[in-house]
């Protein structure tokens, strides 16, 4: 049996960067990944010529990923990742925080009776993206050695924390769903939902309508954005860290500190960062052998993380396409937001697909499917264009595209149960870039090349993440984990002796900043 003093489960951006700071510190560690390779949500690939990318379609620093590669002296090259949003024929592009005013223009324009209820809109807005200026305004702290730089701490972080402090009384404030917020501003539910359907289902306010700032935030590396993990794990390896790929991890002997994979290899450890799917930790994990009290404390928190439910999925259709990237960009940039219609979701992805779910077996196809049109209608895409931010992301003269929805899980698991899964995919394939032609893409079908999509299912298999979720958690129901800033550093405490939680479903709301920072933050609970 090999034995380390750390062993880290889940080879994603939160388990390397965990990986890195132990190795760094010293720690014998050995990280241990199911897939072929390491990765996550944090992966590029290409096909025939087109970059894709294989989870997220650009990173978002939020004070975190560059000083963490700064920090672990990581370079790469990257560029600006800027955005536009689109309704209907209108299209702004985000280049400053001066072009809320465009959108605002926009909006007016889609919806000419609602123009003071807008105004209302974008003044919260316009707060919402101060308040996050001052969230993300300095680099976090975590990522600094303040011992050999008092002078900057004093000048910089003293006078931020005393806006801070203020702040955090305002998001507090907007804890509540983005939807509910948004009804107190604005009466047209098509408006409402035309803002509220680019975000998870009950996204807290405060983080929904902070993503004005966050476009601004968006960067690209060069090679795609799997360059990111790509590079962490390589440092993690220079600094000592061992890593094996294609490791399951099917059993966790608490007592024994013992962790068995699939093959029925074993490694014991002295201390273990779980930074993977958290449902899957607590069931697999035996606590025979340790004492009642401690046994009973992991069971009331298994009964939570097994009861809680991941956050909307999503279904991605990616293209090639027989047009040069001077047609896209005359569109839109490289990171696009596009609402096909100006109707709004409305109930369609609510109360229309619970009675659909709650109904199946009473249901047809051709239920199922009508249902499935109206939903590529009205819903909003994520377009991202990785030739528009790397030249040498396609062949000459080509482009490719990932077209992305928020998808519901439950839906994609009956359909696979029913057995006509792969006929689903392809009409959804269908659906999409139907949608797409019809609206801002004329004639994209036939100048495509080839096609394939990946389902919310694709991703619970890849990468092993509860009902496919992307970013964790649910915020429809009650979270069985940290959600609050000031308890960030709890988040990867754990009640089984021992163990420590990383990643997307050690804190809510989660993303790539995130499960660096709890990578981080686990690293130093054992350094």
């Amino acid at each position: 049996m090999i034995k380390k003093e750390v062993i880290v489960v889940g080879g994603g951006i939160a388990g390397l960067t965990a990986a890195a700071y132990l190795a760094r510190a010293g720690k014998k560690v050995l990280l241990l990944e199911k897939n072929g390779e390491c990765g996550g949500l944090v992966t590029t690939f290409s096909k025939d010529g087109f970059r894709f990318e294989g989870g997220v379609r650009a990173l978002e620093n939020a004070g975190t990923i560059l000083p963490m590669l700064r920090e672990l002296q990581i370079p790469i090259d990257f560029v600006p990742s800027p955005v536009s949003v689109g309704i209907q024929n209108r299209v702004v592009h985000v280049e400053s925080h001066a072009d809320i005013a465009k959108y605002a223009a926009m909006l007016k324009e889609t919806f000419p009776a609602d123009a003071e209820q807008i105004d209302r809109l974008i003044a919260a807005i316009q707060r919402v993206t101060r308040d996050i200026g001052i969230l993300y305004g300095v680099e976090n702290p975590l990522f600094h050695d303040f011992r050999q730089n008092r002078a900057y701490f004093i000048r910089t972080y003293v006078p931020w924390l005393f806006k801070f402090a203020f702040l955090l009384f305002r998001i507090n404030r907007m804890q509540g769903p983005v939807e509910e917020y948004l009804a107190t501003l604005v009466s047209n539910p098509s408006l409402r939902d035309v803002v509220a359907q680019h975000f998870f289902r009950a996204t807290p306010a405060f983080f929904a309508l902070s993503y004005f700032y966050l476009f601004m935030d968006y960067f690209y590396p060069i090679g795609g954005v799997g360059q990111l993990t790509q590079k962490v794990e390589k440092k993690a390896v220079e600094l000592g860290a061992e890593i094996r790929t294609t490791c399951t991890i099917t059993g966790v002997d608490v007592a024994e500190r013992v962790v068995e994979d699939a093959q029925g290899n074993r490694y014991g450890y002295e201390n273990l960062i779980w930074a993977a799917d958290m449902k899957t930790l607590y069931r697999v994990a035996s606590v025979d052998g340790l004492s009642a009290p401690i046994q009973q404390q992991i069971a009331q928190k298994k009964d939570a993380i097994l009861a809680g439910r991941g956050t909307d999925s999503v279904f991605s259709v990616y293209l090639a396409v027989d047009e040069p990237p001077e047609t896209f960009a005359r569109i839109s940039h490289g990171h696009f937001f596009f609402t096909p219609s100006r109707q709004g979701l409305g109930e369609t992805h609510r109360s229309e697909l619970h009675a659909l779910l709650q109904n199946w077996t009473q249901l047809s196809r051709a239920d199922v499917l009508s249902w499935l049109d109206r939903f590529l209608e009205l819903t909003t895409y994520e377009i991202s264009i990785p030739v528009l931010k790397d030249p040498a992301a396609a062949p000459p003269g080509k482009t490719g595209l990932i077209i992305s929805t928020l998808f519901e899980y439950d839906l994609v698991k009956k359909v696979l149960d029913d057995g006509w899964y792969g006929e689903f995919k392809a009409l959804v394939e269908e659906g999409m870039t139907t949608v797409l032609e019809n609206s801002i893409y004329p004639s994209l079908k036939e100048k495509t090349l080839f096609r394939f999509s990946a389902t919310p299912i694709t991703i619970a298999n890849s990468v092993g993440s509860s009902e496919g979720a992307i970013v964790g958690w649910s915020f429809e129901s009650k979270i069985p984990v940290v959600n609050s800033l000031l308890q960030v550093s709890q988040s990867v405490k754990s009640p089984i002796p021992h163990i420590f939680t990383a990643g997307q479903w050690s804190y809510s709301p989660s993303g790539v900043p995130t499960a660096i920072l709890t990578g981080r933050l686990a690293a130093d609970a054992l350094s």
